[in-house]
């Protein structure tokens, strides 16, 4: 598991699809059940970008638009620089007594949590808020030991990430051209979902623009990854793409 972690690390992934990859194997390589994944955005001074896994879409945006803004918990973990345990940094009871927990945490189930922060100097650029649920045992020491062994490459990989994106943005729309003739043994709806990945969408967002489930999306994209001969997202980016000339 933490091989295949370091293999998606090393691969040039867009920055959002990068923390998507990573975070549903940390969940594996934890023995975890829910994902919340963000960047904090310093100018409006709120996490934004979010990815998410086994968390309801409605709680998450009340995060965003309640809690996040009274949250008295995530601002002590989010100055750590190493991966740290929740109960770490404020003991479980009087988590259990916060507003938070009631009324956000609790309605999906989390309990357990371990946070990881990407910074890159003094900008924090992405994180993991990796949680178990209340029938299952807060992460033991291993499991810190391993978040905190991923980190620093998760840190690079987002830095990277993020500086490819600038530099895409200066090259102008060219960049991201698709190549009819790679694409003509694709069906239809398989170019649609295509084109979107490198949009750079998620497939939970690729699901609500097609107006598809999930599960559809991934069928789409596993065929395409076979008619194309690739075995990654960014190899089908780079597989689909021309540089407009």
């Amino acid at each position: 598991m933490v091989s295949d972690i370091f293999a998606v690390l090393a691969d040039s992934l867009p920055e959002q699809l990068m923390r998507q990859e990573v975070g549903v194997r940390m969940l594996s390589l934890l023995r975890a059940d829910y994902l919340g994944s963000y960047v904090w955005d310093d100018t409006k001074k709120e996490f934004v970008n979010r990815v998410s896994f086994n968390m309801s879409e409605d709680n998450l945006s009340e995060y965003e638009q309640y809690y996040q803004y009274r949250d008295t918990v995530t601002p002590r973990l989010q100055y750590c620089r190493e991966a740290v345990r929740v109960s770490n940094v404020i003991p479980q009871g009087e988590l259990m007594r916060t507003e938070l927990f009631n009324d956000f945490l609790r309605r999906d189930g989390l309990h357990w949590g371990m946070n990881v922060y990407a910074w890159a100097g003094d900008s924090n650029i992405g994180d993991l808020r990796i949680w178990r649920g209340k029938q299952r045992d807060d992460f033991s020491d291993h499991d810190l030991a391993m978040a905190e062994f991923i980190r620093p490459a998760f840190t690079a990989a987002l830095a990277r990430a993020r500086a490819a994106a600038g530099m895409t943005k200066q090259s102008g729309p060219q960049a991201r051209l698709i190549s009819e003739d790679v694409l003509k043994n694709l069906t239809a709806r398989e170019r649609d979902v295509v084109g979107l990945v490198v949009e750079g969408l998620l497939d939970k967002e690729i699901a609500f623009r097609l107006g598809i489930s999930y599960t559809t999306v991934r069928t789409h994209i596993d065929r395409s990854f076979h008619k194309l001969g690739v075995g990654s997202r960014s190899k089908l980016i780079r597989a689909v793409q021309t540089n407009g000339q």
